[in-house]
């Protein structure tokens, strides 16, 4: 990786966390260049502006999300074990996998209205996995683990929701009670669909 990759990389890295706590409008580029200690013209060197930045800062947080969330997954062995391992990996909000909580949560929250680019990014992330979790479902009924008339893409739709409001519930109180109310549930209706 050359010099200049491997410094905004760098930036990218220190910069998200903070974007991710403190939301995209609420951190400066001061902020930045508090935990870079690089200077504001060699911030715009690698970015533009604080909002390439913070795009940037998106996808590296969501990446690492993915990247955390895969290799959970890929300890397990069937599909109902995958999806106890999602709900198990989403399960304690006060401490995310995540530095600041959920990407998809706090960036959405703030985007939805004010940022047309990280909003679509966010919906990518949603799509993204709901499909995964239908894909889980649907290879749990092609291995006879679920009921065949189990509707995969509801099921995930309902998840993916309950747990994102699990989170949001839990973070703002700061205890993990909602979720441990939601994970049983949603483990308790695997559980009925299962053979």
């Amino acid at each position: 990786m050359a010099k200049g990759e491997q410094t905004r990389q760098f930036i990218i890295e220190k910069a998200a966390p903070i974007f991710n706590t403190k939301g995209i409008a609420a951190t400066s580029m001061s902020d930045i260049m508090e935990v870079t200690k690089l200077s504001k013209g060699s911030m715009y060197v690698h970015f533009e502006n604080k909002e390439v930045l913070a795009c940037a800062a998106v996808d590296h947080n969501m990446g690492m999300l993915n990247r955390k969330l895969q290799g959970a997954l890929s300890q397990c062995k069937t599909s109902k074990e995958q999806l106890f391992a999602y709900i198990d990996f989403f399960s304690d909000p006060t401490h995310p996998p995540v530095t600041g909580g959920c990407p998809l949560l706090n960036f959405g929250t703030e985007a939805d209205d004010t940022n047309p680019v990280v909003k679509e990014k966010v919906n990518s992330g949603i799509k993204q996995g709901q499909k995964l979790l239908s894909g889980i479902i649907e290879k749990g009924i092609a291995n006879q683990e679920f009921k065949s008339d189990w509707k995969a893409g509801d099921f995930a739709t309902i998840l993916f929701a309950m747990l994102e409001g699990g989170h949001l519930m839990s973070r703002v109180a700061g205890k993990n009670d909602t979720m441990k109310i939601i994970s049983n549930t949603l483990k308790n209706l695997i559980e009925q669909n299962s053979i």
